[in-house]
């Protein structure tokens, strides 16, 4: 018999997914202000590997000649990003799902495990928890990242205002180039994020969404203790034979 298991809280459901569509339009207008001004790149020596960004890329999304819209977009939703952080970081430690997202001194030997499992470099399965090793490393450090990008992003906003801030990330060009990393980190971790989500299935993408999970008996990744067996009945006892007092 199937069985429905609390997942996610509302609170924790309605961060997740209003951070989405700000973390979108975030890193979107970050794009029409980087266009201005692109410096980075991967190179060897005077070889160019590869350029953030190339003139196509910037042309198929529409992205050249926006700076003036891409900051007031940016501007406006930091704000949005901000809220929805300083409420999601203080209802975890209200209510305590801190606790499934900070990592423990098991949670690297955990996320290894994983990752052998995933890869199929692994035939035993680690157990099922809410939120494994990897997943508390890789939630934590979301976290990190996110105060990391509101520092640097103050820091290349405000640099003679907030000066002592952007010396103590290494100057504007350091602190710009720190932002920018953060950035693409973003965009790994929802590429592989979304992996993670289709690989685990509809019922994990469901209990985002509800908050709740079905879950069948005969699933291994979630095991379902089984009701103990009954207790046999005593023979009756027999006419003949009396009854031991």
């Amino acid at each position: 018999m199937k069985r429905i298991v609390h997942k996610h809280p509302l609170a924790i459901r309605w961060f997740h997914w209003i951070n989405f569509p700000v973390l979108f339009v975030m890193i979107w207008s970050g794009l029409l202000i980087y266009w201005a001004y692109d410096p980075y790149k991967i190179q060897i020596g005077d070889y160019v590997l590869f350029s953030f960004f190339p003139d196509g890329f910037y042309k198929a999304l529409g992205v050249p000649f926006r700076l003036a819209e891409g900051m007031a977009w940016h501007w406006v939703f930091m704000w949005l990003f901000i809220l929805n952080g300083i409420l999601y970081v203080g209802y975890t430690f209200m209510s305590g799902e801190w606790r499934h997202l900070v990592p423990d001194r098991n949670s690297f030997r955990e996320a290894i495990q994983v990752t052998l499992y995933d890869f199929g470099l692994r035939k035993t399965q680690p157990p099922f928890v809410k939120y494994n090793g990897a997943q508390k490393i890789a939630y934590f450090t979301i976290i990190l990242m996110g105060i990391g990008s509101v520092l640097t992003g103050f820091a290349i906003y405000k640099p003679v205002q907030i000066a002592w801030l952007t010396t103590l990330l290494g100057g504007y060009k350091a602190a710009r180039l720190e932002h920018f990393v953060l950035t693409v980190g973003f965009v790994l971790f929802f590429f592989i994020h979304v992996a993670q989500v289709i690989r685990a299935g509809w019922h994990n993408f469901q209990s985002m969404v509800t908050g709740f999970e079905v879950v069948k008996p005969s699933d291994p990744e979630r095991p379902v203790s089984q009701a103990p067996a009954p207790m046999p009945e005593p023979d009756p006892v027999s006419p003949s034979q009396p009854a031991l007092s």
